[in-house]
């Protein structure tokens, strides 16, 4: 089983250049003030010179503004977005039209009662990612990054029309298991590779991409 990987919230060439060599197949960058990953538009174009076309750059966003949404179209090796917010699936399917680019929405999963919602952004959205859903009483949660977990069981056996990835608290040592449980086909880590909130650790990459390709 090939388990494909997203390493997100990269903000420097070092941490880039070390998912990129280990395997990774996404690569993301933050567009959102509050996040600590967070970085310029600028910073991003600059930092995908060196991003070969077999890797996928994806830009995160959170409920974005339609002036975000223009600058983001305007970045050309943008493969995808990920949408990270509550947007609906009209605006995830207008994101789509106007950009042009491969849309993943990001499901907030707390019970199985929120994959409900899953079927109305299958035509939408290109692919699907399932997050923890950020408990009410966590003081500076952020929309995702939070390193939380839910229960993996709540996607064994599931299947859906367009591809998915599973994210939420993941790191070298629960990697392999979540993908197991879940039989989740890719993965998405940050702080679970990170010495500190926002800061990208290249041992810690490598290790997690490690651990995925052993399953």
């Amino acid at each position: 089983m090939t388990v494909d990987v997203k390493i997100c919230g990269i903000s420097e060439s070092t941490s880039l250049d070390v998912a990129i060599t280990e395997g990774a197949k996404y690569v993301g960058f933050v567009f959102f003030p509050k996040s600590p990953r967070n970085i310029t538009p600028d910073l991003a174009a600059q930092l995908l010179l060196n991003v070969p076309k077999t890797v996928n750059p994806v830009a995160l966003v959170v409920d974005p503004s339609d002036e975000l949404v223009y600058i983001i179209k305007s970045i050309p090796t943008i493969s995808f977005i990920q949408l990270h917010g509550a947007e609906d699936p009209q605006r995830v399917s207008e994101i789509r039209k106007r950009t042009g680019k491969r849309i993943i929405k990001a499901i907030k999963v707390g019970n199985p009662e929120d994959l409900e919602i899953v079927e109305s952004y299958t035509t939408a959205a290109d692919m699907l990612l399932f997050d923890a859903k950020t408990p009410t009483d966590m003081i500076g949660a952020l929309p995702g990054g939070n390193a939380v977990s839910f229960d993996w069981k709540i996607l064994s056996g599931r299947d859906w029309k367009i591809p998915w990835m599973l994210s939420g608290g993941l790191n070298s040592q629960n990697v392999a298991n979540a993908v197991r449980v879940s039989a989740a086909p890719a993965v998405d880590v940050s702080s679970g590779v990170e010495c500190e909130p926002g800061i990208k650790d290249g041992a810690r990459i490598t290790e997690f991409l490690s651990a995925v390709q052993s399953v």
